[in-house]
């Protein structure tokens, strides 16, 4: 198991994140002695399904310590015997989910407080240590078993399929399986660009109000980000539309098709933004940071990747899958400084060289991501 940055609580937690990210071994890890429910065993389920009560009768009377419900969505109703064993046998609860939805649909019971939120993520390269390789990640994502299966490829082949037969089938989230998929596919050429509702629709065929609800599944199962427009204080003309990644650039290759028309930079480039992004989502919740992110475009096409804004500082972060920089390549990170001048400016780049120009921290991609916390 590779060690990860987030620290256990003292206290009662959820732990959510898309499957394969690793919570169920960090958990194990981390609670050794733990009472464990895995509520993805089918006997299981279907005894607590139909009487929520009966998991007092799972936890020994004499334990003390820690019990971990393992996809608790799968039982929503649980929750309210959980607050009644943490009020009444002050018992400790790691509570783990890949979809906050059932949860937040339902609108049931959230123990009122008395359970930290925690996000585990794929891997950053700060946790991968030696075993990171930019080319790897950039093919295959940083999911654990990306990194230590044979064949990640297929893993990952496997991986959508699972999610798709699993996750959306099973649980009734659409009924059209085959619609989805091709709504996946329609998707993933949105890949890092500002989102386009109407054209996803009209590329798969699909209803513009059904495509909204499947873009609401992404969300809801933790598989999709989108992220808003930085706009505090705004002193241009900005567009209004989010910008759209599947959560890991592994999970984004295997969804998106290719074929001989599509270039090198139309895959790696929305990649090698989606590898970033996802190591600034793992650092900021990891360490608890506190860093809203959103990206910066102008309604006269400048833009930034990413824009990280909190009580640490405000950093502009743009990516170039390039080994060369261009003075062009500094326009948009020039033009918000001029806007914000107390920002951190900051441009990967896939060369190999570090330097500074006009007040902008060039750095090669590879090199900066290990030590991405340094700097927020």
């Amino acid at each position: 198991m590779f060690p990860r940055l987030l620290p256990r609580p003292a206290s009662s937690f959820f732990l959510f994140g898309p499957r394969g990210t690793g919570k169920s071994s960090w958990v194990r890890a981390q609670l050794p002695h733990a009472v464990y429910l895995d509520l993805l065993e089918s006997d299981l389920y279907t005894e607590l399904l139909a009487s929520p009560s009966r998991i007092d009768a799972k936890i020994p009377r004499n334990h003390t310590g820690w019990v971990v419900i393992d996809e608790v969505q799968r039982v929503p109703e649980l929750l309210n015997e959980v607050h009644r064993l943490i009020e009444g046998r002050k018992l400790r609860f790691a509570l783990t989910g890949s979809s906050a939805r059932k949860l937040r649909r339902r609108g049931v019971n959230l123990l009122a407080g008395r359970a930290r939120t925690l996000a585990l993520h794929p891997l950053s390269s700060a946790e991968l240590g030696d075993a990171f390789s930019l080319r790897h990640s950039l093919q295959y994502g940083q999911l654990p078993a990306a990194y230590v299966e044979d064949d990640p490829r297929a893993f990952l082949k496997g991986y959508v399929q699972t999610y798709l037969r699993e996750e959306v089938l099973q649980e009734g989230l659409t009924r059209n399986l085959s619609a989805f998929s091709r709504f996946l596919e329609a998707a993933s050429f949105s890949q890092s660009g500002v989102l386009n509702v109407a054209a996803v629709a009209r590329d798969c065929h699909i209803e513009r109000k059904v495509v909204e609800d499947y873009f609401s599944i992404l969300d809801d199962l933790l598989l999709a980000v989108r992220l808003p427009v930085f706009a505090r204080r705004a002193k241009r003309k900005l567009v209004t539309h989010k910008k759209f990644f599947f959560f890991d650039a592994g999970v984004y290759r295997a969804i998106r098709p290719r074929g001989p028309l599509d270039s090198v930079e139309e895959i790696e480039g929305p990649a090698l933004e989606t590898l970033v992004l996802q190591e600034l989502r793992a650092i900021n919740d990891s360490l608890s940071l506190g860093y809203d992110l959103s990206f910066w475009r102008t309604a006269n096409a400048l833009e930034i990747d990413f824009i990280l804004y909190g009580e640490r500082g405000l950093h502009a972060i743009e990516v170039k899958r390039s080994s060369r920089i261009r003075q062009d390549d500094l326009w948009a990170l020039q033009a918000f400084q001029e806007d914000y001048p107390v920002a951190h400016a900051h441009l990967l780049y896939t060369g190999t060289k570090r330097y500074s120009e006009s007040g902008i921290d060039i750095r090669p991609v590879a090199e900066l991501l290990p030590q991405l916390r340094e700097i927020l």
